[in-house]
C-alpha cells in the first residue's frame, strides 16, 4: 500500500535513507560518514521541507519511499531488507501515474543498480555531469516520458 509521509513516520524514512545509502554509496565518504542523528537531522531540514514524500507499507512497516519535487523524483529508496521484492517498481509507477506526462532525476553514474533500475523502467539518460558539492562525482540525468 502506498500512503503519504506523516511526520511520525519521519525517523524511520530518515533510517531507511541512511541504511539504504551507507549499502550502496561505498564510493561517497561524506554519506558513509553519517550517523543516524545527522542523517535524521539532514532528513527533517532538507528533505522534509522540499518534497512530497510517499510511502510504501506492508504489515504497519514502512519498506520505502520516494521523495518528489514535482515531477522531479528526488529520493527512492528502500530498506536493504526488503529490496529486489517490487518495491521500487510499486513507488516508481505512482510516481508515473501522478506526473503521467514525465519524470525527471538524477543520479551518480557509480550507482549501476539505479541506472540499470531506471532503464528498465523506461528512463532515458540525457545529461552526463558532475554531481554538486560536497559529493562532485559523476551523475546522469534521466528523463521518463510516455
Amino acid at each position: 500500500m502506498i500512503r503519504q509521509f506523516m511526520a511520525s513516520d519521519e525517523a524511520r524514512v530518515a533510517e531507511i535513507w541512511l541504511k539504504a545509502g551507507v549499502d550502496e554509496y561505498t564510493y561517497l565518504p561524506q554519506f558513509q560518514a553519517l550517523d543516524g542523528v545527522k542523517a535524521q537531522r539532514v532528513f527533517h531540514e532538507i528533505i522534509t521541507q522540499r518534497c512530497n514524500i510517499w510511502l510504501e507499507v506492508s504489515d504497519l512497516c514502512i519498506n520505502g519511499f520516494i521523495a518528489l519535487q514535482g515531477s522531479y523524483i528526488d529520493r527512492l529508496y528502500i530498506d536493504p531488507e526488503f529490496q529486489r521484492q517490487g518495491i521500487g517498481t510499486v513507488l516508481l509507477e505512482f510516481a508515473k501515474e501522478k506526473h503521467s506526462t514525465g519524470l525527471e532525476l538524477c543520479t551518480h553514474q557509480q550507482n549501476r543498480r539505479a541506472c540499470n533500475f531506471y532503464e528498465k523502467h523506461g528512463f532515458k539518460a540525457v545529461r552526463y555531469g558532475i554531481s554538486p558539492p560536497p559529493e562532485s562525482v559523476p551523475d546522469v540525468e534521466y528523463h521518463w516520458r510516455p
